[in-house]
């Protein structure tokens, strides 16, 4: 049996750094093995990247299934995603079921929106009456998660169209009680100010891009534990969109505006407030595959390199109840050629991908 040496050093949790370990069939260990065939693999050693918030079976032109979701779990992979969060998924993933040489995936079954208040094709779509019925089929179809559209752009306001939220208390209340009946959690797509109070309230487990967020609903989410993951990358795209309302929709491109032009700052507030921020890319339609990298750059912008890397490693991964490196866990780990809480460009070019102790590149 091969064994591998990590020189390291080894970069096992946040506040743990140790000098080498070794991988002995597939696992982790601290401990010298008495194997003479040992190789040997130099560089600084951190958990598998995750991707808080991906979509597998969504690609440049629109959802995708089979063989192409398989691809694109491998693009995740050879970047150092060995774990993903799909927060939506608009085609079936089994084909990863059973696949050990791609990233672990949390899912969250398909995107639940209401009719016409979101991207075509992509959601179940249900009226407000049904939301908690379709959460806890959504919940026990993925077994961990559920994904709720929560705001969208109502064009049926004409000119005073603008982002307004889809349920109300009660059926975020109901909806989220239903998810963790069955287990699941409950995390949702907001760009608005005006549902946040509804999903605090309700107990939500995760927030998604949350770009409406006051210094108030900050303080309640850092004090209630709700982490944020704020898709920078996604952010980037808001000017883009407020050019193409401009026109028919005024009130709602101005809100994308003011949201763009404050991201950093914003997503700066968040983290002086206590919010836990981890990274997520929205890998899918207009955000490329195994770009997780270039996220946690968008995120360094805006806070401090060693909190970027602790969201895109050890406080994801402790997030979705996974293991880091410690004795025993299997081998998913990034070997990088720098410190990468001293310069998270690293991130982007990895030395060494393992994936249950198999080296991958």
């Amino acid at each position: 049996m091969t064994a591998y040496e990590l020189t390291g050093p080894i970069l096992a949790d946040e506040d743990r750094t140790v000098g080498k370990a070794w991988v002995v069939g597939g696992r982790m260990t601290y401990e010298r093995p008495t194997h003479t065939d040992v190789t040997r693999v130099d560089g600084w050693v951190i958990p598998g990247l995750v991707d808080m918030h991906c979509h597998l079976s969504v690609g440049p032109s629109g959802p995708v299934d089979g063989d192409l979701v398989v691809k694109q779990a491998m693009i995740e992979r050879d970047a150092g995603v060995l774990m993903v969060r799909d927060t939506g998924s608009a085609s079936s993933l089994d084909v990863l079921d059973g696949r050990l040489d791609l990233p672990k995936v949390y899912r969250s079954g398909r995107f639940i929106a209401r009719p016409k208040r979101y991207l075509r094709g992509y959601a179940v779509e249900v009226e407000p009456h049904e939301l908690p019925a379709e959460t806890a089929r959504q919940a026990r179809a993925s077994g961990s998660w559920v994904k709720i559209i929560a705001d969208w752009i109502d064009r049926d306001l004409g000119d005073d169209a603008d982002l307004t939220p889809l349920w109300s208390a009660q059926q975020w209340s109901q909806a989220v009680a239903a998810a963790h009946a069955e287990g699941a959690r409950v995390t949702a797509h907001t760009f608005a100010t005006e549902s946040l109070d509804a999903l605090l309230d309700a107990g939500l487990d995760c927030i998604e891009h949350g770009t409406g967020m006051t210094g108030v609903h900050m303080e309640r989410a850092a004090a209630a534990g709700t982490p944020v993951v704020p898709t920078l990358l996604q952010i980037a795209n808001f000017v883009s969109f407020a050019a193409q309302g401009a026109e028919r929709f005024p009130r709602f491109a101005a809100r994308m505006q003011r949201m763009y032009d404050r991201r950093y700052e914003h997503v700066a507030q968040m983290r002086e407030a206590g919010v836990t921020l981890l990274a997520g890319t929205d890998a899918g339609s207009s955000i490329a595959h195994g770009d997780v990298a270039r996220e946690a750059l968008e995120m360094a912008k805006c806070m401090p390199v060693a909190d970027v890397l602790a969201g895109a490693t050890w406080r994801a991964r402790k997030f979705l109840g996974a293991s880091v490196l410690e004795e025993g866990a299997p081998a998913d780990l990034v070997v990088l050629t720098a410190d990468p809480r001293l310069t998270i460009e690293t991130l982007g070019a990895p030395a060494a991908v393992m994936l249950e102790g198999l080296l991958i590149i």
